[in-house]
């Protein structure tokens, strides 16, 4: 990855630029996401108040990876993938490299995590997550997902700093045009996930008495 002119992060303090130079691969990126605990808060926050807080969901997670990506010369990409209504959408940073698509994301579970750099396109790169996105009760929930989201376009509000919560772009992400996955004959079709794939689901990295999936 290359060095992206310094001027956009003029916000961020010595020891936060200082880990954004070590963190110089997607893979190393992810590594750090996995050390912030998890963050059940309604909170949306900026990637430098994930920095002082050490805590993120996968919106925070996502918005925090696409920055440190954009310090090392890429575009600050991420993609929605929505679900049925009564489950969690999960947000992606997505990177290319060697011209196949990768993702970094934020969870607190054992699925929905890092996808390596192999992917031709973005559909391939989300579907690679359809199996492993169920309810509780095995049912199948993934349906649709935004092309790359630009956050450059967010700029002009410091989205990688301000204080502020960034509710707004959460909204503009959820209203943004999603491609469908499934079509109705599909869906009918859709086997539900096993006893055994239901248990592997259970599996959580932090733990708290109310579990999101994200």
């Amino acid at each position: 990855m290359s060095n992206s002119p310094r001027h956009n992060f003029s916000f961020f303090i010595k020891e936060q630029l200082s880990l954004f130079k070590k963190l110089n691969t997607p893979q190393k990126v992810q590594d750090f996401l996995e050390t912030l605990k998890a963050n059940f808060g309604e909170t949306n926050m900026s990637p430098k108040k994930v920095l002082e807080k050490k805590k993120a969901h996968c919106f925070e997670g996502a918005l925090l990876a696409a920055a440190i990506l954009r310090f090392h010369g890429h575009k600050p990409l991420i993609v929605d993938l929505k679900t049925t209504h009564n489950d969690d959408d999960h947000i992606l940073a997505v990177f290319k490299q060697h011209g196949h698509w990768g993702a970094i994301t934020k969870t607190n579970h054992a699925v929905l995590r890092y996808r390596d750099p192999i992917f031709k396109s973005i559909r391939e790169l989300v579907v690679s997550y359809f199996n492993e996105y169920f309810l509780a009760d095995g049912r199948k929930s993934l349906r649709s997902y935004s092309r790359p989201i630009n956050l450059s376009k967010f700029d002009k509000f410091n989205w990688m700093t301000t204080e502020k919560n960034l509710q707004f772009i959460a909204d503009a992400v959820d209203q943004a045009p999603h491609i469908q996955i499934l079509n109705k004959k599909m869906i009918s079709l859709l086997r539900r996930a096993d006893s055994f794939e239901r248990k592997v689901f259970e599996s959580v990295q932090f733990r708290r008495k109310y579990l999101r999936r994200k």
